[in-house]
C-alpha cells in the first residue's frame, strides 16, 4: 500500500501488488459472483473477472442483453442465467443495472438476498438517495462499492491492453467483518489498476458533478461556445472544430494525462503558454459558480430526483434519442465525422 500526503490530507492507495489474483482467489472462493445486467459496466467488469478466472454469473432479462451475452461467450444454463435465478446463485450480487432498473429490481434482489450475502454497486446513488430509490439493503448483508473512474467500455479496453483503471471503493455496511476485503479483490478480480478509499456519499456527490461539469456536461458546452464563435467570426468548420476539438484531444490532452497541466503547458509555445496562463483564471473565476450550483443540485438531491422522474417516463428512451440526435446534428460534430477519418492512423 502507497501513502500519500496531498496538503496535509493522508491516504492510502491500494495497489495491485497489495492483492495479487492468486490473493483475490483466495478471499473469493467460497463466492459466486452474479452480475446483474449488461451495460458497459457489467460487460466490462463481467468480462473481465471471467478471463481471470473468478466464478462469475450473468443475470439478465432475455432480449438484446441476452443475445449480446451469448455472442460473448456466456453460456445459458452455466453462467447466464435470468436475473431472478442469478440472484439466488450468488453470495455477491453484483447490482450493475441503471439507476432507474435498480428502483424497480429492487424488491426482487432483496428478497434474495440471504444472511451473509453482499450487495455490490458501482455508484452509491441507490443508496443515498434511499428515500426516492428506496433502496435499504437489510442488516444481515455487506454493502460494498467498487466505482472504476471511466465507463465500462475503458474498463474492458484497459483490461484487453494489460493496463488497469483507478477506481474508487467504499464500504457502507460490514455484517461478515470480511467486507473490505471481498470489496477489494472483487476490484482486482476485474482489472482496477489501484484504489483509493470514499464513501457512498462521497462518491455519488463527486460522481454526479463530475458527470455534470468536467467529464461531459461542461466539456460539451466548452466545446460548442468555442467552435460557435470561431464560426461566428468566419473561421471554416475543419477549422473551428480542429482548434476547438481534434488539438484538444489528440495533442494536448494527452499531454496532461501523460504528466499534468504545467507539463502539457511546457510543451506548447511561450504565445499558447502566455494565453493559457493568463486566461485559466478568469474561466475557473467565471466556471466556479456554475459548479458549485451543481454540487448544490447533488446535494441536495435534486439532480437524483429529475433523473429518477426523467428516467421513469414511458418514453424516456425516445426522448433520450431525440436529445441525442440533436448533439449528433450539431455542425461540429457533423463535421467531426468527416474530419476524424482523415487522421493519419485511419488512412
Amino acid at each position: 500500500m502507497k501513502e500519500i500526503n496531498i496538503n496535509g490530507h493522508h491516504e492510502t492507495i491500494v495497489e495491485r501488488s497489495d492483492y495479487p489474483i492468486e490473493k483475490c482467489k483466495n478471499i473469493l472462493k467460497n463466492d459466486v459472483t452474479a452480475i446483474l445486467g449488461y451495460g458497459p459496466q457489467g460487460r466490462g467488469q463481467g468480462l473481465n473477472m471471467r478471463d481471470q478466472g473468478f466464478n462469475v454469473i450473468l443475470g439478465l432479462r432475455r432480449g438484446k442483453s441476452w443475445e449480446n451475452a451469448l455472442a460473448d461467450g456466456w453460456v445459458e444454463g452455466e453462467n447466464l442465467f435470468e436475473l431472478e435465478e442469478a440472484t439466488q446463485r450468488g453470495k455477491i450480487i453484483q447490482f450493475l443495472v441503471s439507476d432507474a432498473a435498480q428502483i424497480q429490481l429492487w424488491p426482487m434482489v432483496k428478497a434474495n438476498l440471504n444472511d451473509g450475502d453482499a450487495i455490490y454497486f458501482s455508484h452509491g446513488f441507490g443508496v443515498v438517495f434511499h428515500e426516492d430509490t428506496q433502496i435499504v439493503p437489510p442488516e444481515n448483508v455487506d454493502v460494498i462499492l467498487v466505482a472504476p473512474k471511466g465507463s465500462g467500455l475503458t474498463v474492458r479496453n484497459h483490461f484487453l491492453d494489460g493496463r488497469g483503471i483507478n477506481a474508487s471503493f467504499a464500504i457502507h455496511q460490514d455484517y461478515t467483518g470480511n467486507a473490505k476485503d471481498r470489496c477489494i479483490a472483487t476490484a482486482f478480480a476485474f482489472g482496477s489498476g489501484h484504489l483509493f478509499e470514499t464513501t457512498f456519499e462521497k462518491e455519488v456527490h463527486s460522481d454526479l458533478t463530475g458527470e455534470r461539469c468536467v467529464l461531459m456536461g461542461l466539456l460539451q458546452g466548452a466545446f460548442l461556445a468555442q467552435y460557435e464563435v470561431l464560426r461566428e467570426h468566419g473561421h471554416s468548420p475543419s477549422e473551428a472544430y480542429n482548434e476547438t476539438i481534434e488539438e484538444a484531444l489528440q495533442s494536448l490532452y494527452p499531454l496532461v494525462a501523460e504528466n499534468g497541466m504545467d507539463w502539457m503547458y511546457a510543451n506548447c509555445s511561450t504565445t499558447a503558454q502566455r494565453g493559457a496562463l493568463d486566461w485559466a483564471p478568469k474561466f475557473k473565476d467565471s466556471l466556479k459558480p456554475v459548479i458549485e450550483e451543481c454540487y448544490q443540485s447533488v446535494l441536495s438531491g435534486e439532480e437524483a430526483r429529475i433523473s429518477i422522474e426523467t428516467n421513469s417516463k414511458p418514453d424516456y428512451r425516445e426522448q433520450l434519442e431525440k436529445e441525442l440526435a440533436a448533439v449528433n446534428n450539431q455542425e461540429m460534430w457533423q463535421a467531426g465525422k468527416q474530419l476524424r477519418p482523415l487522421r493519419p492512423e485511419n488512412l
